[in-house]
């Protein structure tokens, strides 16, 4: 999944589209509307930098992970928030963090920043690990599901 994940981020997809439509090929029917509805996750949010979108993404996928597999709404909501805990720990373990402002260390909001982040290359060192490193984690906590 890391794989496709990276490679749906060089195709010009953001960070939270590119784990979404890594893990939900089984979905194709329903790729449009869940690229539609993660479009604004980029960034930290429409780069506002807060929660970072590859992990916003990881979060959506495994709500609709839970969603397909449990059947009552009290089941899906615990089952679901212990799984983004569990997500938002290990991320925050291997990368400092879970907001792409620390992440970046860069302000994307302004022209500036987005140049300064282009300049270092932040997307292809810094958002490209944290989209594999959102890919791993998240195959593993939901192959622990299966």
């Amino acid at each position: 999944m890391e794989t496709k994940a990276i490679e749906n981020f060089r195709s010009g997809l953001n960070c939270a589209q590119s784990i979404v439509r890594a893990f939900t090929e089984n979905l194709k029917d329903k790729e449009g509307i869940l690229l539609s509805v993660s479009c604004g996750f980029g960034g930290g949010m429409g780069r506002l930098q807060e929660t970072c979108g590859a992990v916003t993404g990881a979060f959506m996928v495994i709500g609709l992970h839970n969603c397909k597999n449990l059947t009552s709404n009290s089941e899906r909501k615990e089952a679901t928030y212990a799984m983004v805990q569990n997500f938002s720990q290990k991320f925050k373990s291997n990368n400092g963090a879970i907001d792409c402002k620390s992440l970046l260390k860069c302000d994307l909001s302004t022209e500036d920043g987005r140049q300064y982040a282009h300049q270092h290359h932040l997307f292809e060192k810094i958002c490209e690990r944290c989209i594999a490193d959102s890919a791993n984690i998240l195959e593993e906590l939901l192959k622990k599901m299966n």
